[in-house]
């Protein structure tokens, strides 16, 4: 008999089964009690400031390096972080890349260059989390979040910015999602798991936002990880069941946004379905050593 646990804090929503980390559940109407536990899009007024005068660049070329050094693509897509060699050859590197970041005036800056600070810092925090409690198999391993349901780092307070001490669910959902109110945050962000949309091999900014972003949703859309197709029936990653209302809040308009961004196979396939059969998630580390499962 398959047993339930249910966490009530993290990034992404919280049911654990005493099973393998990569679960497929199915859904009637594409809903399931896991969405129960997303943490919502709550905004904190205090990070709606900018300046949309301000043309300035926030510089991100060490974090831009950083990335080039230790992320790869595997043979079928999946980016790879070594996390052994980062603790072993460029863990200091990588605090203070955290630490000079978060040390950024960002309320001075225009929304687009906020935008990439918020992605670039969410990433950097989320890595040098894992690499500092490496190796573990999955980062839900590390139960840092304060509360006695507490799962994974996302609500433990990792990170300060003008004063202002910062959890990863607290960039992610009280920042990201409720100012910028743009599903392909989803895309940008990324927990350290094979299910999720790739990390970037490079770091965003706010000139090349838009194009980031898109090419992102492609990619994890036309990858099995984000849509797959067998037997007639539509699988979809959790994140558009977790998150289901930055996605139009149901079937249809997830489906309209897969549209949007897949191949035009793909797209035709899903225009002729027309509806979601079940979920798929990989918690999984995405490090170099992980084999993606199936």
């Amino acid at each position: 008999m398959q047993i339930l646990t249910v966490f009530l804090s993290g990034l992404r929503p919280l049911v654990r089964l005493v099973l393998p980390v990569a679960l497929v559940i199915p859904l009637a109407a594409f809903t399931s009690a896991e969405r129960l536990f997303a943490p919502s899009s709550d905004l904190w007024p205090r990070w709606e400031r900018h300046d949309p005068g301000n043309t300035a660049e926030i510089d991100f070329s060490a974090w831009d390096g950083f990335l080039k050094r230790h992320v790869t693509i595997d043979a079928v897509g999946v980016s790879r972080l070594d996390y052994g060699a980062v603790a072993a050859q460029d863990k200091d590197t990588l605090a203070r890349i955290v630490e000079e970041m978060a040390a950024t005036p960002i309320s001075n800056f225009a929304r687009n260059e906020q935008f990439a600070f918020w992605v670039n810092l969410y990433n950097a925090v989320t890595i040098k989390v894992v690499v500092d409690h490496f190796p573990v198999e999955t980062i839900r391993d590390i139960d840092i979040s304060p509360g006695l349901f507490s799962e994974g780092p996302w609500d433990r307070e990792l990170v300060t910015v003008e004063g202002e001490a910062l959890t990863l669910n607290d960039i992610e959902h009280r920042i990201l999602r409720p100012v910028w109110d743009d599903p392909r945050i989803h895309y940008a962000v990324n927990c350290a798991s094979i299910g999720c949309p790739n990390l970037a091999q490079a770091a965003f900014t706010g000139s090349g936002m838009e194009t980031q972003l898109d090419a992102a949703a492609r990619s994890y859309i036309n990858d099995p990880r984000g849509v797959s197709i067998a037997g007639g029936k539509v699988t979809v990653s959790k994140i558009y069941d977790w998150f289901h209302e930055d996605f139009g809040g149901n079937t249809k308009s997830v489906l309209a946004h897969l549209q949007r961004y897949a191949d035009p196979a793909l797209a035709a396939r899903l225009e002729e379905i027309g509806d979601i059969e079940g979920t798929a998630y990989d918690w999984n580390l995405n490090g170099v050593a992980a084999v993606p499962e199936g």
